[in-house]
């Protein structure tokens, strides 16, 4: 397989921890450039530092902030009319807070909307231009699972998360023809600190300790355990590479089957 991505640059949104850098070091890996983009500058130059770079990889950073659309927009145009271009665009960033959907206040989908789909649209409006010339482009949004199955607790995040599948399956229509792909990486249960977040909020909630929250939902996953982000991050690398140029507009679950669906 010719998973080589040396000549290639990618944007990583949410790429300071977790699956996000995950996602970065693994293209890196595979030859790629990588620009980090996340809102602590810190944090990004200290994932900067360790990333892979023996190809002659030259790898940057973008500091945004995807609760601000506009200034989203703008630090992306004024970036990409320096000369930067991208044939990757990983979409990611960090889901919204748990609770009932009937429980949250419309001003809650309205941020969630704005972090995820809006962000995203701005992003590939900004990249796939470079992409259409170079007749090679990989969209990968990061999203979860509940696209298949809503997840109980998980109200506003369901509702977002279904919103930005159906974008993903319509823009894969609409570029494919371009040499475009446009995918989903859903990740299941990953050992990362929005897993701990939930777990630790469902044991408070059900007078629990941790260690039997884990059990509990280590118990309905047939692999009977947690993902590692690397897991993840690989599935996204694939899709991200020249051998998956057949792959286009589909969902694919990173979850040790837990998903109780096809």
């Amino acid at each position: 397989m010719d998973l080589n991505l040396k000549g290639k640059s990618a944007l990583v949104c949410g790429s300071t921890q977790g699956i996000g850098k995950a996602i970065a070091e693994e293209l890196a890996n595979l030859g790629c450039s990588v620009t980090l983009c996340a809102r602590n500058e810190q944090k990004l130059e200290e994932v900067k530092q360790g990333l892979f770079k023996t190809s002659g990889q030259n790898h940057q950073i973008l500091i945004a902030d995807f609760a601000k659309p506009t200034e989203l927009k703008s630090t992306i145009d004024a970036y990409l009319a320096d000369g930067n271009q991208y044939h990757i665009l990983i979409n990611n960033t960090g889901g919204p807070p748990a609770g009932q959907a009937i429980d949250a206040d419309v001003e809650a989908f309205r941020i969630a909307f704005n972090q995820h789909l809006v962000c995203n649209q701005i992003l590939a409006q900004a990249c796939v231009p470079a992409m259409k010339e170079a007749s090679y482009g990989r969209i990968i949004n990061v999203i979860s699972t509940s696209v298949k199955m809503p997840i109980p607790g998980l109200g506003v995040s369901n509702t977002i998360r279904g919103a930005v599948a159906n974008w993903s399956k319509t823009l894969a229509n609409e570029l494919g023809q371009f040499g475009i792909t446009v995918n989903n990486v859903l990740p299941g249960a990953t050992s990362t600190q929005r897993l701990a977040s939930i777990i630790e909020n469902k044991a408070k909630k059900s007078e629990r300790t941790v260690e039997e929250v884990e059990a509990e939902m280590k118990s309905e996953i047939p692999a009977r355990r947690f993902a590692d982000a690397s897991e993840v991050a690989a599935a996204a690398a694939f899709l991200a590479s020249p051998a998956a140029g057949y792959i286009n507009g589909i969902n694919v679950p990173v979850d040790g089957g837990r998903t109780g669906c096809l």
